[in-house]
This record gives C-alpha cells, structure tokens and sequence, in this order.
C-alpha cells in the first residue's frame, strides 16, 4: 500500500464512505486517513453527515408529501416520454 495523497483521499471521501471502492483503493484511503489529521477531520465529518442522512431516510415521508411528490415525478415522466414518430 502507498500514501494516496490529500488530494485522492479528498477526491474519493464519499465513494469510501459510502464502501463503493475496490479493496486496494479503500486501504490506501484508510491508511492516509489513519496519518493526515486534516483529512482525518474531513472523515469524521463525513461521517458524521452520512449516519444523520441515513437516520433521517428511516423516517417515512408525510403522505400528503408523498402524494406530491409521486405526482411530480409522473408529470416530468410523460414530459420526457418518447414521441411515436408514424
């Protein structure tokens, strides 16, 4: 494994994060992180926004915000339909 730099480890946060990168990968992140105190601090943000966003997608949306939404995603829907060319 090799120091993977600020810049990557910064570039590639959320993809770790989120666990979406290759083992290789994932280890030189986690051990820049280990050794860089301000990425380290990017990190503990990270994933300190990560565990509240997925706290806050456990609740259900308020059905009449549902509704609304549904029916604002089927009206961009036939907007962006194919047309039928005769």
């Amino acid at each position: 494994m090799t120091d993977c730099g600020c810049e990557k480890a910064k570039a590639e946060l959320e993809e770790y994060l989120h666990n979406e990168l290759c083992r290789e990968d994932a280890a030189d992140i986690r051990d820049h992180m280990q050794n860089c105190p301000d990425c380290s601090g990017e990190l503990r943000v990270g994933q300190i926004l990560t565990e509240a966003v997925q706290r806050a997608c456990k609740e259900a949306a308020p059905d009449e915000l549902r509704t609304q939404v549904l029916a604002r995603i089927r009206v961009v829907q036939a907007e962006h339909s194919p047309v039928s060319v005769d």
